[in-house]
């Protein structure tokens, strides 16, 4: 059977991951990867040298669909241009309320003007969790729900940091070390363009960090640090006399962008057997 080939556009965290994905599945292809900011002369952290990395999909051999792997505030413009290029495409955003429905609409009249079929909502946050939930509210029609958020280590935004000429974002835990001393690890994001060494001293030599041990780390994105290890418990309860014993609870540990990048590739797989439109993801 011939393999499914796919494009990555987007090439953060979650593209990584998606990569992976790909790569691991047996029915599936890696067509290249495309990175519509630029950057197509960097190389691609965990793939092949001679993995194609172009600025537009146009720029690939045979792509069956794309995996957008984009910032929410630019899903709309690469998925209208991968539309008008009649790739079948995946994407994930988090939009939500009336934004996320004008979204879907939009993308529903272009998809169906060029033909072709789109799944949107591919994700944890996006696809995984409201379904789970809707499908807590089937069983139980009268009840209350509850969302619970669990980080795997407690981290918060420290302002002194992310102040620092350079740095892009900043997180601090603090901790103790064996022998009961207090340590605090900072985790920063800084520009593309900044030297972390000068801006580690810049940060350890600020007055607000030399009242105890620091340890700096660079990251590669801040909000997937906040991500990892993330913890949800979605529980829902029924509230009618008849059914007050009623209870639904799931409880996960996982990381969202690995699972996100599994959902995507499911949704991927239901392409080739979808009508032309835009199309909520469904397991």
């Amino acid at each position: 059977m011939k393999r499914l080939r796919h494009a990555i556009v987007g090439y953060g965290t979650l593209g990584k991951a998606c990569a992976r994905a790909v790569q691991e599945a047996s029915d599936l292809e890696l067509a290249g990867v495309v990175r519509p900011e630029g950057g197509t002369g960097l190389p691609l952290e965990g793939l092949p040298a001679e993995t194609p990395c172009v600025d537009h999909v146009s720029g690939l051999t045979r792509v069956d669909a794309a995996l957008v792997c984009v910032p929410n505030d630019r899903v709309e413009g690469v998925a209208r241009e991968l539309i008008q290029h009649r790739v079948p495409l995946v994407e994930c955003s988090t939009l939500e309320g009336s934004t996320r429905d004008a979204f879907l609409t939009e993308l529903d009249r272009q998809a169906q003007q060029h033909r072709v079929a789109v799944v949107v909502g591919a994700g944890w946050s996006a696809g995984a969790v409201p379904w789970i939930e809707r499908l807590f509210t089937l069983m139980i029609p009268k009840g209350e729900t509850r969302i619970t958020h669990r980080p795997g280590i407690q981290l918060h935004h420290t302002a002194a940091a992310a102040d620092i000429p350079g740095v892009v974002g900043a997180l601090c835990t603090e901790r103790h070390d064996d022998t009961g001393r207090p340590q605090r690890y900072l985790y920063l994001q800084v520009d593309r363009h900044a030297d972390f060494d000068a801006v580690r001293e810049t940060v350890l030599s600020d007055p607000l960090f030399l009242a105890e041990e620091t340890l700096v780390f660079q990251v590669d994105d801040i909000a997937t640090l906040e991500e990892e290890g993330h913890g949800l418990v979605l529980e829902r309860r029924a509230t009618t006399a008849r059914a007050i014993h009623d209870t639904l609870l799931f409880e996960a540990r996982l990381d969202p962008v690995a699972f996100t990048a599994r959902i995507m590739l499911d949704a991927a797989r239901q392409l080739p057997g979808l009508r032309p439109g835009a199309h909520r993801w469904t397991p």
